[in-house]
């Protein structure tokens, strides 16, 4: 598929969707937006891992039911890669279900396939700068399912500090904001988000911030 040409130093979004209608309603928006590139296409989980791979976007833009390999498998197989691309889920109301387990899997939050294109370029910008976007109801049903199998960690375990970016993270700030808020380098924060990671057995600021929900770290 050709790609875009795009604007260079802008958000590089890769879209992946089995309906080309789908894709080419979200090309045109998304084409207009002065600090969003579309880098490329894909019509199911496969190529997109293919293309996340060679064109390096910032932000993928996600459909869960594909054929083949659908959109849980290759947010598995892009974490597997270490690939650093920001995952939006694209869904629509009635799959709650299964943005659980794609949530789980690493994404970083999702939109439904009938969000205003203003909120989609949002959202777009929110998760690039490092945000969760959480429905409350989806938060809820991923809290329902860690206190079934909750993670060992304790907060105990962490330092006051790590308390704080923890709060801060479960409020939905990057890790620029946290910074800043903290009086803090950006490399610090990343030590310190990776501290609570790994004391916490988490993979991924989704199941930290709903940790700190849980724990009483955050409202």
């Amino acid at each position: 598929m050709a790609d875009g040409t795009g604007r260079a130093g802008g958000i590089r979004v890769l879209l992946v969707d089995d309906h080309q209608v789908v894709r080419r309603g979200l090309r045109t928006f998304l084409e207009v937006q002065e600090d969003i590139e579309v880098v490329g296409e894909a019509s199911d989980g496969e190529e997109g891992i293919a293309r996340a791979e060679a064109l390096g976007p910032d932000v993928i833009l996600m459909d869960i039911k594909m054929p083949g390999t659908d959109g849980i498998e290759a947010l598995r197989r892009l974490r597997e890669l270490a690939n650093p691309a920001r995952v939006l889920i694209v869904t629509s109301f009635t799959e709650q279900r299964t943005v659980v387990p794609a949530l789980r899997a690493g994404a970083a939050g999702y939109v439904y396939k009938d969000i205003d294109p203003e909120a989609l370029a949002g959202a777009i910008r929110s998760v690039h700068a490092g945000h969760v976007l959480l429905q409350p109801e989806v938060a809820l049903a991923l809290l329902s399912q860690e206190d079934q199998g909750a993670p060992a960690g304790r907060p105990g375990s962490l330092t006051d500090r790590e308390r704080e970016v923890l709060g801060l993270i479960a409020d939905g700030r990057s890790n620029r904001e946290i910074a800043r808020a903290l009086v803090l380098s950006e490399k610090t924060v990343k030590t310190h988000v990776s501290n609570i990671l790994m004391k916490l057995d988490l993979s991924d600021r989704t199941q930290a911030a709903l940790w700190a929900v849980r724990h009483g770290i955050a409202e």
